[in-house]
């Protein structure tokens, strides 16, 4: 018996389109806050917390077997005040149910479903359940509340007590100097895992994992090592001839079930995207590759047709589903496409890699991807790259407008300030690399927005904005990737009311965010909700860690405005985080980069007089991932005072010693060697 509920309960006045989505679900839902929470205690009812995300085909999926089935309904509303929650929008009730979860199972992921005694402590959970299972567990965990409510709280007792002693990192005793060493110690473990076949990781499913290859990209230049630069390249083009990259639309998948990038989790994710276009501008700038420009260009173009809301900012992600089908928005039968693309079908069906049965043989359907070289298929059909451009980008618009026409996945249109951050900076980036100013008007058109109406009166930010509303408090991750945005901004173009509001939220940070007892900042603010723990969070993962990005922007804004203070924190925070990063490179790898710069030095690149401007275009060129910039004809920076005149001047500092000014890039890479 599964059917919609005709009553909304109390999801419908949500923001969010994932707690929306449950609105009619017969469950007796209640968003976190005072109203649920109070309702659990009055009633000494244990606390059912279900966390997912709109882009969760499972959560989907336990939905429509559980949450709408009336009689699984009244079993979760009779014991328990049953609470939805959307993981994006409230991280920081994420972070502390899945590490319950992690510690109970030893796994974890989404749908996330945790019970609680009424005071938010966890006593049992799991990810995905069955039908059945789930009533069971929810009838015995009931049971018990109800015959041996001691036994529950003695669990709950060890759990939260575990939870709260999780990643405590201890400031480092000793202040050590960074060598080479300790890079090839992170390096040569990491390297073991290298797919040389597809690139990625030996294993599957195979995620992007962006600043990895950030990291790996820089080490490999900058140390001249040919074989971790190798394995970048190489795995940058297969995850772009892969079905994880939407071949006519631009823009990645989550990640790819096989180890292939073949058949993808079809989701889409604004923080992926945002991560890989940075990532790709990056490669490009390095070798020049144009298929790394390319996959940036159309990755941007997808946020551009897709992601973009009427205020300028960007959309958090697109459902794998559409009309219930995984991926059926994206894939193609061999009759459809060869019927649309008529005499060049023939040659775009092997350019695709369309077959008879089907590439994805499970559903009998064709993912797009590129398996054969452009150079095989050249020699095949005997024509030249232009025609066969020319009949690929023809062929990539009629399949687009077909596919337009198609029901379209769902849109999870909240806009979060973290992920814009990164969206920000990844069009500052790419202003930069392919010297391309709308980039740069659409990120300064989006931060405006951010710094007009996602600001507190006492000078903090909100993480959310729907239909021009602000909801929720800031977490660390919003100042982390908000900040590190405006400084990216600001090397674009040397506006340094940029920068200001960086160092403004920077210092918010480190008033409301500090621990006594760890260099490490609380992933919430002190001003913010209180929770049953207040965690740090240290691993970098999909999304790099507030605090590895929160240590890199102390290092910039504390050279940009010569603050001693700033870079002695980012350097007791990496001295804490350091030992850590050879057991697990790949999940250290943004603290690795504060590392590489370290041993490396950092170049602040110096721009002065009224040509600032063409010498800036001409620096982007050149791949120097260890800088900052600054510049202008007028300025309060202390690297600038003193050093403003109409005279074009390129000055070359490290370490608080300045080269002799030069009036040519050229004179000025030469020191950089």
């Amino acid at each position: 018996m599964s059917n919609v509920h005709s009553e909304p309960n109390s999801l419908i006045n949500a923001s969010s389109p994932y707690l929306l989505q449950h609105a009619y679900n017969p469950v007796q839902w209640y968003e976190w806050g005072v109203e649920a929470l109070e309702k659990a205690k009055a009633e000494n009812k244990l606390i059912l917390v279900s966390i997912g995300y709109s882009a969760c085909h499972w959560c989907h999926v336990m939905e429509r077997e559980s949450f709408e089935n009336f009689e699984v309904a009244e079993v979760m509303n009779k014991h328990f005040v049953c609470i939805k929650v959307d993981r994006e929008e409230r991280p920081d009730i994420d972070q502390i149910y899945m590490y319950a979860i992690q510690l109970m199972t030893g796994s974890g992921g989404w749908p996330l479903n945790c019970i609680c005694l009424p005071d938010q402590r966890p006593i049992y959970g799991g990810t995905y359940f069955r039908k059945n299972d789930w009533v069971n567990i929810l009838e015995n965990v009931a049971a018990l509340w109800s015959n041996e409510p001691e036994k529950a709280i003695q669990y709950a007792e060890r759990l939260t007590s575990g939870i709260r002693d999780s990643e405590k990192i201890i400031p480092s005793v000793t202040k050590e100097d960074y060598t080479d060493e300790h890079l090839t110690e992170i390096i040569e473990p990491w390297k073991r895992h290298f797919d040389i076949s597809f690139g990625g990781y030996n294993r599957a499913p195979k995620f992007p994992l962006p600043n990895n290859w950030v990291f790996l990209l820089r080490y490999g230049y900058l140390k001249d090592d040919e074989s971790v630069f190798t394995a970048v390249c190489h795995t940058l083009e297969e995850m772009s001839r892969g079905g994880i990259y939407d071949q006519i639309g631009g823009g990645f998948a989550r990640y790819s079930v096989d180890d292939k990038w073949h058949v993808p989790h079809f989701e889409k994710m604004l923080y992926d995207n945002a991560q890989l276009i940075s990532l790709y501008a990056e490669a490009y700038q390095c070798t020049k590759f144009n298929s790394f420009k390319q996959t940036a260009v159309e990755s941007i173009n997808w946020v551009f047709n897709e992601m973009t809301s009427p205020e300028g900012l960007f959309y958090s992600a697109l459902d794998a589903d559409s009309e219930g089908i995984e991926g059926k928005f994206y894939v193609w039968d061999k009759t459809e496409f060869y019927d649309l693309l008529g005499d060049d079908a023939q040659l775009l069906g092997e350019y695709f890699n369309i077959t008879e049965e089907g590439n994805w043989e499970e559903e009998q359907t064709n993912i797009l991807r590129k398996i054969l070289s452009d150079d095989d298929i050249l020699s095949k059909h005997n024509i030249d790259a232009e025609t066969l451009y020319t009949k690929v980008e023809s062929a990539k618009a009629k399949l687009l407008n077909i596919r337009n026409q198609r029901i379209r996945p769902g849109l999870d249109d909240k806009c979060l300030t973290a992920w814009n951050g990164m969206m920000i900076k990844a069009l500052a980036d790419a202003a930069t690399v392919l010297s391309h100013d709308l980039y740069y008007q659409k990120a300064a058109a989006a931060a405006r927005f951010i710094l007009v109406n996602l600001k507190t009166a006492s000078g903090g930010l909100y993480r959310n904005c729907k239909n021009g509303k602000a909801s929720i408090t800031a977490f660390l991750d919003d100042y982390a990737f908000l900040i590190e945005a405006l400084i990216a901004l600001y090397e674009y173009d040397f506006d340094e009311n940029w920068l200001n509001e960086a160092k403004s939220f920077t210092d918010y940070v480190l008033e409301n965010f500090s621990d006594s007892e760890s260099p490490m900042f609380f992933y919430t603010s002190a001003t913010g909700e209180s929770l049953i723990a207040r965690k740090h969070e240290v691993m970098d993962n999909v999304i790099p860690a507030s605090n590895s990005t929160m240590a890199q922007n102390l290092t910039k804004l504390g050279l940009l405005f010569d603050l001693e203070g700033y870079n002695n924190k980012a350097a007791e925070m990496l001295a804490a985080v350091q030992p850590k990063i050879k057991t697990y490179g790949s999940a250290y790898s943004n603290w690795a980069i504060q590392l590489l710069n370290e041993v490396n030095g950092i170049n602040e690149i110096a721009l002065t007089g009224v040509e600032t401007d063409a010498i800036k275009l001409e620096l982007s060129n050149y791949y120097i991932p260890n800088k900052i910039t600054l510049g202008g004809t007028k300025s309060n920076l202390p690297l600038l005072k003193g050093k403003q005149s109409n005279e074009t001047k390129v000055y070359i500092c490290r370490n608080k010693v300045c080269q002799l000014p030069v009036n040519t890039v050229e004179e000025a890479l030469a020191y950089l060697h």
